[in-house]
C-alpha cells in the first residue's frame, strides 16, 4: 500500500527575474515588475510530499520529524530571508522564477532522500501562482 505524506514549510526570500545574457530592455519586457534592478519578496509556501509504503511496525511512511529537520536544514535555512541572487550559490547564474526554485529545491532533496520515496515538491511564490515538480 503507497501512501504519500506530505510536510509543509515556509520561507520569506527577495530575488529578481533577469536573464544576464539580454538587454536590460528585453528583461524588462519580459518580466516587468519582477525585473525590478531592488528586487521583490515572496512568501514562499512549499510542500514536500513523499509518497511510499507504510512501515509495518512504526506505521509511517516516513518519520515526519526528520523529514520537517531536513526541509529545514536544507531549504529554509538556506533561503529564508535571502536574496536569492545574491546570497545564495544555487541562482548566482540561474534565474530564479518558482519554476527553477522548486527544481532546485528537489534537487537537494532528492540527494538526501532514498529511491524507495517519490518525491514531489510544490511552491507556492503567491496565494494563487504555484509549481509542481516531481523530478
Amino acid at each position: 500500500m503507497k501512501v504519500t505524506v506530505c510536510r509543509k514549510e515556509h520561507f520569506n526570500a527577495a530575488h529578481r527575474l533577469h536573464n544576464l545574457a539580454w538587454s536590460d530592455e528585453q528583461n524588462s519586457e519580459v518580466f516587468g515588475l519582477c525585473n525590478n534592478p531592488n528586487y521583490h519578496g515572496h512568501n514562499y509556501e512549499l510542500i514536500v510530499k513523499l509518497t511510499g509504503t507504510v512501515d509495518p511496525d512504526t506505521g509511517y511512511v516516513y518519520d515526519m520529524k526528520k523529514l520537517s529537520d531536513l526541509v529545514k536544514n536544507e531549504v529554509v535555512e538556506k533561503f529564508d530571508h535571502r536574496n536569492l541572487n545574491l546570497d545564495t550559490e544555487e541562482f548566482k547564474t540561474l534565474n530564479p522564477t518558482a519554476e527553477n526554485i522548486a527544481v532546485v529545491i528537489w534537487n537537494k532533496l532528492r540527494d538526501k532522500i532514498s529511491p524507495d520515496y517519490d518525491l514531489a515538491v510544490t511552491l507556492y511564490e503567491t496565494e494563487r501562482n504555484f509549481v509542481e515538480y516531481n523530478g
